[in-house]
């Protein structure tokens, strides 16, 4: 997976939030081997101890940090909150959220346009939680976003993939865009039906941290998710409308 420039091994990002103690998410996050690791930045925790623990914590995970701007609802809200997060964790990377909706968590593709295109004439590297709207990701493309991030259902619903044919012409308009599935995957299936349509990766957090065992969980996820990657590579057969026998007819005997 290669995000502006860099180069993972691993097609997975994972979120930090929800988990039942820091010991279970780091457990979780050894697990998983992720290429990035979001953590999310919000103004009032700028100057909190309890907030500058928990980051440290997370960078002694090992894997680099991804900030978020979750819970942002304005352009000029997004675009501080990025500032903070370049500031605080010394990377231009910034994985872009501008809700619209509370209760569905839905983007507000208006503003996230404009904040992207700030961010990106500002030299930030941003990864926006998107729609899967063509017309939409077209101007994200086109104000400097290399990297575009769909969801697949709303945050956190586990929902799995609710347009799989948006998502396939997504990835058929930009072959040569990182695509990541973002939010709403809630089993590692899900997980490898993103992978299966051709995306590059994707980014969870709720299905691993509220999992029974989110240790084993962050490891079944993995696992499907290069699965997924591999079934994309080696090429599917096409569905077929009727039976076709695999064992030929040829030499069968008939009464």
């Amino acid at each position: 997976m290669n995000i502006y420039g860099r180069t993972f091994d691993s097609r997975m990002m994972i979120g930090t939030a929800r988990y039942p103690s820091p010991a279970i998410m780091q457990a979780a996050l050894a697990a998983a081997q992720p290429a990035l690791v979001t953590v999310s930045l919000r103004r009032e925790a700028a100057g909190d101890k309890a907030g500058s623990a928990f980051w440290a914590l997370v960078r002694e995970a090992g894997f680099p940090v991804l900030p978020n701007t979750a819970g942002c609802h304005s352009v000029a809200e997004a675009v501080t909150t990025a500032h903070m997060a370049r500031e605080v964790f010394g990377t231009p990377l910034i994985k872009l959220e501008v809700i619209a909706d509370s209760d569905t968590l839905q983007p507000d593709v208006f503003a996230l346009v404009e904040a992207a295109r700030i961010l990106c004439n500002e030299g930030f590297e941003v990864l926006p939680y998107t729609t899967e709207d063509l017309s939409v990701c077209e101007r994200l493309a086109e104000a400097g976003c290399n990297v575009l991030m769909p969801w697949g259902a709303p945050i956190g619903s586990g929902l799995g993939l609710n347009n799989r044919y948006g998502l396939k012409a997504l990835r058929a308009r930009f072959p040569d865009h990182c695509l990541i599935v973002d939010a709403g995957l809630g089993v590692p299936s899900h997980a490898a039906a993103a992978m299966e349509l051709g995306y590059d990766g994707v980014l969870l957090n709720t299905a691993i941290a509220l999992a029974g065992d989110p240790v084993l969980m962050a490891r079944a996820f993995a696992e499907a998710v290069a699965a997924g990657r591999r079934a994309f590579e080696a090429g599917a057969m096409e569905p077929q409308e009727l039976a076709v026998p695999s064992t030929p007819v040829l030499g069968r005997g008939f009464a």
